[in-house]
């Protein structure tokens, strides 16, 4: 599926995916150095990644809805919607979580939250790999280079 928003012949969805991705990784970082010991400003710094990281993630679903709805019907599309419904899935995952955070006084997370981040995780990183297969195949070597 062929991306319509484009920005220097690039597709916009997979650059504002990996802030997302990148942000909610970062937070289970820290959870889990909390967890070990670590200062409890880092399960403060890991709330607002996640808050952060819905934010991103929200853009980035709009736009990924954009180019499905701007795609042809077909096998692509179908593919390209049920990669948005696990964007999607994983967004509310980790707003529940941020909810159940808000509780705490440090804003926090308790042993428990830590498999749920990790069934998050895991399934953003399913629905990043499957998009990708989504991408427009180009032979090897084709990729622009640059000239110096």
């Amino acid at each position: 599926m062929e991306s319509r928003l484009r920005i220097a012949d690039n597709a916009v969805h997979p650059l504002l995916l990996m802030f997302p991705l990148g942000l909610l990784s970062i937070a289970f970082i820290f959870d889990v150095a909390t967890m070990a010991g670590a200062p409890r400003m880092l399960a403060t710094l890991a709330f607002w990644n996640i808050v952060a990281g819905l934010a991103g993630g929200v853009l980035a679903i709009s736009v990924a809805t954009i180019d499905i709805m701007a795609a042809s019907p077909g096998r692509a599309a179908r593919a390209g919607t049920l990669g948005v419904l696990l964007d999607l899935w994983v967004l509310i995952v980790f707003a529940v979580i941020a909810l159940i955070r808000l509780r705490t006084p440090d804003r926090g997370t308790d042993p428990g939250l830590l498999p749920v981040e990790v069934i998050g995780l895991a399934a953003a990183g399913i629905s990043t790999w499957f998009g990708g297969r989504l991408g427009p195949r180009r032979p090897p070597g084709s990729a622009a280079r640059w000239s110096g």
